[in-house]
């Protein structure tokens, strides 16, 4: 099983702070099947409809990580979480572009729950992972295409360095058609009790195996 910390910086900020963590093995991503593309296109149909009555600080689960973010002397405004970039491309009336399997699934399940939610090849990491507040000696290049400064920002680092945020993934990690173990990081809601942590990281563990195959491991850090 994966190692995994959260720096007592982020504690101190936030003491209910906690990552679900879910690994894969032995798993086979694609292109994905047409019935995954159309539940997707489906959902992502009904989420504009949605968003066209609703402002995004009414989800709860936008409005409390956007507070998390401020408590984390992040601006929400000038780096928003992913779950709530997404959301925003569909209330602009932009749909998801399909890119495999692994990554369809895994925006789907972050604009499902409104939650940042990180999939990352295990195979391109490197020993234990921590998740803390970057320096000014943290950057990597995003699945953006841009170099991200990552000084004051939540990431997670391995002993390569930092791989990944609840703001933007860096290239090194991302999930292809060649990978064969991957790891999700969710972004759970610090208010969210345990029981309702583990069920949602159950219902996401099981989605994404009946797709890729293989097992999956869960557990809860915080």
């Amino acid at each position: 099983m994966v190692q995994l910390t959260i720096a007592d910086e982020v504690k101190k900020l936030v003491p209910q702070f906690k990552i679900g963590m879910i690994t894969y093995q032995p798993i086979v991503v694609s292109d994905s099947p047409q019935m995954l593309k159309g539940r997707i296109r489906f959902y992502q149909e009904e989420m504009v409809l949605q968003l066209e009555d609703n402002e995004l600080h009414q989800y709860p689960s936008i409005a409390e990580w956007r507070k998390t973010f401020k408590i984390l002397n992040m601006d929400p405004i000038r780096y928003r979480p992913s779950s709530e970039a997404l959301l925003r491309r569909l209330k602009k009336g932009e749909f998801l572009p399909s890119i495999n399997s692994a990554v369809d699934i895994n925006n789907f399940l972050s604009l499902r729950h409104q939650i940042p939610i990180g999939i990352y090849d295990l195979d391109q990491l490197n020993g234990p992972i921590s998740i803390g507040i970057g320096t000014n000696k943290d950057y990597y290049i995003g699945i953006n295409e841009k170099k991200n400064n990552m000084e004051g920002k939540l990431l997670s680092s391995d002993n390569k360095g930092p791989f990944g945020s609840p703001i933007v993934d860096s290239k090194r990690s991302i999930v292809t058609e060649e990978t064969s173990q991957a790891l999700h990081l969710i972004y759970l809601q610090p208010s969210m009790k345990e029981s309702e942590c583990k069920l949602l990281l159950q219902s996401v563990g099981e989605m994404f195996t009946q797709i890729h195959g293989g097992n999956f491991q869960l557990t809860i850090v915080t």
